[in-house]
């Protein structure tokens, strides 16, 4: 029998976690797994967890249950042990941008129960000044979104409390000047949003077609918004997202980039899947190819 060591995160999303735990391990041992479990109580568990886990060569796969968040944090520790163990991920979040992208079920038994029948693929992360990523770095609007709206919002209105929270945004919306130098091009100038990422959903928001995103090809999509001057550019803009016409607005920078160097006012704060990333003067983000391995559904198509 092949061994799991699940971690889990008992306040995600919902806290389903803790209803669905006893059906979550029935389907992870219905599926050849004998389970070992830890529950996290602060942020930076899941990353220790993992990295121990790794280090003790004991087991065959990683289990995350939790948010993107608790998703990152067992890369990281995956990482940290320099180690390649594929990762199972259980979404438990209140979006769930990257197990959107991985097209895995948020009804999460079913999600345990898949895994048995799930293939290993090997995944891009992010470097952010040293700072793994697993899908998204962001600033500006909508980026303290995920960090800064209460969890008992979170929990009562899942999806919907990011939504609300980041139309309230909207009125606040505040430009950031930047200079940002990639292998493929060089901008400067003042914008509210930027995302450098590897998935096809944005904090629920702002979703990227299928076709445009590769998860193993080394490369990142950069979106970049510049300040709008009236209410009718910012509504084009608007627009232009909703329709994910980014190229046809003159506002909206589209590219692909391996590795981008910024410069920056370091009060600007990032997020980092979701969450809270303190900002700096000088930024380098690089593209780590195929930089960890990962279970997903069989027939599931992330890269040729």
């Amino acid at each position: 029998m092949k061994r799991a060591y699940v971690i889990v995160n008992p306040t995600a999303g919902k806290s389903q976690a803790d209803r669905f735990f006893l059906s979550i391990i029935q389907n992870l041992q219905s599926g050849g797994y004998e389970c070992t479990s830890r529950l996290t109580e602060k942020s930076g568990d899941a990353e220790d967890f993992a990295e121990e886990a790794a280090l003790s060569g004991r087991y065959d796969i990683i289990v995350a249950i939790g948010g993107d968040g608790t998703y990152n944090e067992v890369v990281s520790g995956i990482k940290r042990s320099e180690k390649d163990i594929p990762i199972g991920y259980i979404p438990a979040g209140s979006t769930n941008d990257f197990a959107d992208t991985l097209g895995l079920s948020t009804y999460m038994p079913l999600a345990a129960l898949s895994i048995s029948n799930s293939i290993p693929k090997k995944v891009d992360i992010g470097d952010f000044n040293g700072r793994y990523f697993s899908y998204i770095a962001s600033f500006g609007a909508f980026t303290g979104v995920s960090y800064s709206t209460p969890q008992s919002m979170k929990n009562v209105l899942g999806h919907f409390a990011y939504v609300l929270s980041g139309v309230a945004e909207l009125g606040n919306m505040k430009p950031w000047h930047v200079k940002i130098k990639t292998d493929t091009k060089s901008i400067e100038g003042d914008f509210i949003f930027g995302a450098i990422c590897n998935t096809t959903s944005v904090a629920g928001i702002l979703t990227l077609d299928e076709e445009l995103v590769d998860l193993s090809d080394g490369i990142f999509e950069v979106l970049l918004i510049k300040y709008p001057s009236n209410p009718i550019e910012l509504n084009s803009v608007l627009v232009s997202l909703r329709l994910g016409r980014f190229k046809e607005n003159s506002l909206i920078e589209f590219f692909d980039a391996k590795e981008i160097e910024m410069e920056c006012d370091p009060e600007m704060n990032w997020t980092l899947d979701g969450e809270y990333q303190h900002g700096s003067e000088f930024i380098n983000i690089k593209n780590i190819n195929k930089g960890v391995t990962v279970l997903i559904p069989d027939g599931r198509k992330i890269s040729e």
